[in-house]
């Protein structure tokens, strides 16, 4: 493979074939953790491989080991450029739909390196839960149709409300504010993102303060910024929640990104 070109996709550790590829073009029932990768590191390895361990047991049962993991992330980054983004998928052989066993899969996808849109993003408020908000899944229709109505409708994407009315999330991303002294972490059930994980561990560690707090609409006119975070970046600056104008917080959005940069990078 040349190294412009970080386009494959491998399945356990081998070039996927047609028969491989073929079950996973229907199939719903598989979670997943993307990264991206800076000259053949990552950073929060350690949390894309318990994402991956909790989740398995959470959906199958059982997971795969983390050396064999290891493993088949080195072999796809072997034949890749230095920088990439990179998908690891873990799937049944045996589908969905049925209760029948078979070993796990993993599938590892690559392509081009991405840091995510410049923002600032304009977010629509809708009322959503996802299944198994803890967890990494694919299937996931309900994300894709709620960001393509919310971009008819004059937005970027969107922000998720709960039941009771809190912020959680938005369609691919975690949602963070900062009332001006403070980093606030919504309090509701969403997933966990492994850029969250690594940006609350080296807050602490910087001395930053942060807190989880209930969010709502109606919360925040009282905020001083909002930011969205996934694997592409640690923040890209939220200027606007349904009708109500966010302010701009370069210093909110220096912290989250100076964060991120303390985590070192990491070989499988």
């Amino acid at each position: 493979m040349s190294e412009d070109s970080p386009n494959l996709v491998h399945v356990n550790g081998r070039p996927a074939t047609s028969g491989d590829l073929t079950p996973l073009a229907f199939a719903g029932h598989a979670h997943f953790t993307a990264m991206q990768i800076r000259g053949g590191r990552a950073r929060g390895l350690d949390l894309h491989l318990e994402r991956l361990r909790s989740a398995s047991v959470e959906l199958f049962g059982r997971a795969l080991p983390d050396d064999v993991v290891r493993t088949h992330l080195r072999t796809a980054l072997r034949e890749g450029p230095a920088d990439l983004s990179l998908t690891a998928t873990v799937y049944s052989p045996a589908g969905e739909f049925t209760a029948a066993d078979a070993d796990l899969g993993l599938l590892i996808r690559t392509g081009p390196p991405s840091s995510g849109p410049g923002g600032p993003l304009a977010l629509a408020a809708v009322e959503h839960e996802r299944f198994l908000p803890h967890v990494k899944h694919v299937g996931e229709v309900a994300k894709t149709h709620l960001l393509r109505r919310a971009v008819a409708e004059g937005f970027d994407d969107a922000a998720f409300l709960d039941r009771e009315g809190r912020f959680s999330e938005a369609t691919i991303w975690n949602l963070v504010f900062w009332d001006g002294a403070s980093v606030v972490w919504p309090e509701a059930r969403v997933l966990t993102g492994t850029t969250l994980g690594i940006v609350r561990r080296q807050l602490a560690a910087l001395g930053i303060g942060q807190r989880v707090a209930p969010v709502t609409p109606a919360d925040l006119p009282a905020l001083s910024g909002a930011a969205v975070m996934n694997s592409w970046t640690p923040g890209i600056p939220v200027h606007r929640i349904g009708a109500t104008e966010l302010p701009a917080a370069p210093r909110f959005l220096e912290a989250l990104h100076r964060a991120y940069e303390a985590e070192p990078l990491t070989a499988p």
